[in-house]
């Protein structure tokens, strides 16, 4: 078994795509990368899907977001914890209540700042995936100590982890999981090129990097403007700005000055398609009132909510958005800054719900979080280190919220070989995951519409669980067919 490289396993052929183009020093959104669009697979979608993608950088602390709550397991949770522990009092008002308790009487509580997502999980509209980080295939604490089972590529690494956590493959992927579901459903957005099937509210993210479908980027306010083209005038001159249009819209015989006008005019027509769409949408209707001011998610989250709301004149049937936020390597200062970081992500996230039941699209939105990976359960002075697996939220109305899915991990520390909570981390309390992120993302893509062998182009891994314990749908979606 080895791990396997999925820019290998894709069902189309596809040129790559060459490095961003720039026209007067203004750089062109990531759509109008010089690239050839393969053919889309056929995906007859008739309704409308979005999936949402909350990446949170720097690796967030998941014990203290999904907090053990119940006396036994909230004790060894503070002894492990020194300096950084929740007290239970603090977490009295995040308690969450599912419909099916866990076993042996454990309870879990979101950060004392997550109010908002814990009304959501208790009204069932959220739901708690377990213990998730990257896998290439199941694995025990013995066989990771042995290396007699691959291993994601190095473990513990910001940047190799965030690109297998949105790729299934380390640093340089050149595509996410997020963009081969994009190239799947290409043929059921109204426009072939599919400039408006996945979205970036945050930048370039190997996330939604597709082998056809491309990352169309946006700010908070709207499409990135090309300003040697919009501008009224260029260098304060109307002159100079009639001038770079003529040159752009120009017929060239030079193959790369064709494609590079191509690709230019194509972009500005996709700035012009989403400002007129957005424009019939402004930020100040009563959707999006809800959304919290001086917090950079929920600006990200409010354009994401305007965009689906535009989908009809955007001509989208399925999108994927890919947004995030920073600062979660909080190696000290944990306390404090997760208040903060906790306090932003519950806002944004159940401002976005809101607006989506407002736009009566709830049962077709899910927003999802992610992150580098989870952080050790022993503290580290006053924060906590680098570690694998751990716990993340769904959100939406498809979501089989107020529920608990995989399984719960003993609060554990030590290092026996035989002591059965000992086996569930590889070291001060790094959790060893679970449940894989390929089961985690096809559980989202199958309620998104992947079917059979399709799945195996967009998580080539997936192949590699398929038992009672490792099961391919972790079942906090509704069934698509039901």
């Amino acid at each position: 078994m080895q791990f396997i490289r999925p820019d290998l396993h894709t069902r189309r052929a596809f040129l790559r795509r060459t490095g961003q183009l720039a026209l007067t020093g203004a750089a062109l959104p990531t759509a109008i990368n010089l690239a050839a669009m393969g053919e889309a697979a056929a995906f007859n979608a008739t309704d409308y899907k979005a999936l949402v993608c909350i990446f949170l950088n720097g690796g967030n602390d998941q014990a203290n977001t999904v907090v053990n709550y119940d006396p036994t397991t909230h004790g060894l949770y503070s002894a492990a914890r020194v300096n950084v522990a929740l007290s239970r009092a603090a977490l009295a008002n995040t308690v969450l209540n599912p419909t099916t308790p866990l076993p042996g009487g454990v309870q879990y509580a979101l950060h004392p700042a997550m109010t908002g997502l814990a009304n959501l999980f208790n009204t069932g509209r959220a739901a708690v995936q377990l213990n998730v980080g990257p896998l290439v295939a199941p694995i025990t604490r013995q066989q990771y100590n042995a290396r007699s089972v691959p291993r994601p590529p190095k473990l513990f690494s910001h940047n190799d982890q965030q690109s297998v956590w949105q790729s299934s493959a380390p640093e340089g992927s050149p595509t996410g999981w997020g963009g081969r579901i994009g190239d799947l459903v290409l043929s059921s957005n109204a426009n072939s090129t599919s400039l408006f099937t996945c979205i970036s509210v945050t930048g370039n993210a190997v996330f939604l990097a597709g082998n056809s479908a491309l990352s169309y980027q946006v700010g908070t306010g709207g499409p990135v403007r090309i300003r040697a083209l919009n501008d009224t005038r260029v260098y304060g001159s109307e002159m100079v700005r009639a001038a770079i249009t003529a040159l752009a819209v120009q017929e060239r015989t030079h193959r790369l000055e064709r494609e590079y006008n191509l690709v230019t005019g194509r972009a500005n027509g996709a700035f012009t398609q989403v400002s007129t769409a957005l424009a019939n949408v402004p930020p100040t209707d009563a959707a999006y009132a809800g959304f919290p001011a001086n917090n950079n998610l929920g600006d990200q989250l409010r354009i994401v909510a305007r965009l689906i709301a535009s989908r009809a004149a955007l001509g989208a049937r399925r999108q994927v958005f890919f947004v995030s936020m920073g600062g979660f390597d909080l190696h000290d200062n944990l306390i404090n800054g997760q208040n903060t970081l906790m306090g932003r992500l519950s806002a944004a996230m159940t401002a976005f719900h809101d607006a989506t039941a407002a736009l009566g699209v709830a049962n077709q939105v899910t927003a999802f979080t992610a992150s580098d990976f989870g952080r050790t359960l022993t503290s580290n002075g006053d924060g906590s280190d680098h570690g694998w697996g751990a716990h993340h939220l769904v959100v939406g109305g498809a979501v089989r919220g107020a529920a608990f899915y995989g399984k719960a991990p003993p609060v554990s520390v030590g290092n026996s070989t035989t002591d059965a909570f000992d086996q569930w981390h590889v070291g001060q309390g790094r959790l060893l995951p679970s449940t894989s992120v390929d089961q985690y993302a096809g559980t989202l893509a199958t309620w998104f519409g992947v079917q059979g062998t399709e799945m195996n182009a967009i998580l080539p891994n997936l192949g590699n669980f398929n038992s009672g314990d490792y099961p391919r749908d972790m079942g906090f979606m509704v069934n698509p067919q039901a």
